[in-house]
């Protein structure tokens, strides 16, 4: 299985756009890896996670076929992780010749209940023959192209469910776990002795403690630590932080030292993983 990380950053991007602070002004000079679009990622280069607004860019810049993509995974409606206008633009007349014809999008009711709303106000009498939304619940198993994909409770917003995802292809399986802080309790029960070869875990607040809503490095450190003690992890197992904020103050190489010193991989933006 493969991932590829195209956006890391929180909903400001990094460097964000009004801001002159130390951090966005080191990214801004520095360049490189520390320049961080929003968060998004590939699966096997067939499944997405997530529709930012920078889906467009990342598609140029990662040379992403999204003409061919089937299935996209929505964590939840927060507009940095779910930009539905742009999901419009597979109908005609903005797009013709594609390889899919219909987009299935997954989500909780109020990923769907907001698609479903974009779709009935674009004007467009055929959409429904180009974009699908599909509801899913939580601890309840489906198919996503030739991945079995399983949403568990995050602990994010109060006022919806929003989603971490299991994703399993190949004997293969992966914890994307953006947004969240620590997970709840039911989360935890669920994947209690269940081995997961690589898990991605939100660290919006870099190297900051943070156990709710989102994580800092702290919290990563003992999510991946419980994963050891419950059985959910080995010495095999992959673990990367993704998603940060320029709040943290840290450049990709700060963070990245801290965490490699852990047993951590940073994510950047157009970083591949094999496992």
């Amino acid at each position: 299985m493969k991932i590829q990380y195209l956006g890391t950053a929180a909903s400001e991007g990094w460097p964000a756009l009004f801001c002159r602070c130390e951090a966005c002004e080191k990214a801004r000079k520095l360049g490189g890896r520390d320049i961080r679009t929003r968060s998004q990622s590939l699966v096997d280069d067939r499944l997405i996670i997530d529709m930012p607004p920078d889906t467009f860019y990342h598609a140029l810049k990662f040379s992403v076929d999204l003409p061919s993509i089937q299935d996209i995974l929505i964590t939840h409606t927060h507009e940095d992780h779910f930009y539905p206008l742009d999901l419009i633009l597979k109908a005609p007349p903005y797009a013709h010749g594609g390889s899919v014809q219909n987009l299935h999008v997954y989500g909780s009711a109020a990923v769907t209940g907001m698609l479903k709303e974009t779709m009935k106000l674009s004007g467009i009498p055929e959409i429904e023959d180009y974009i699908t939304p599909v509801e899913v619940e939580a601890y309840k198993p489906f198919k996503a192209g030739d991945h079995t994909v399983t949403a568990l409770p995050a602990d994010h917003m109060k006022n919806e469910n929003c989603y971490i995802y299991i994703v399993e292809n190949d004997g293969k399986r992966l914890l994307y776990a953006h947004d969240t802080g620590i997970f709840p309790r039911e989360t935890w029960v669920y994947i209690r002795g269940m081995r997961f070869d690589a898990v991605s875990l939100d660290c919006t607040f870099v190297l900051d403690y943070n156990e709710r809503g989102h994580m800092g490095f702290p919290n990563a450190l003992e999510v991946k630590r419980r994963f050891l003690h419950d059985g959910c992890a080995d010495g095999n197992t992959r673990f990367v932080i993704n998603h940060f904020s320029h709040n943290g103050n840290k450049t990709h190489a700060e963070i990245s030292a801290h965490a490699a010193g852990n047993g951590f991989l940073t994510a950047y933006d157009g970083m591949s993983l094999m496992f």
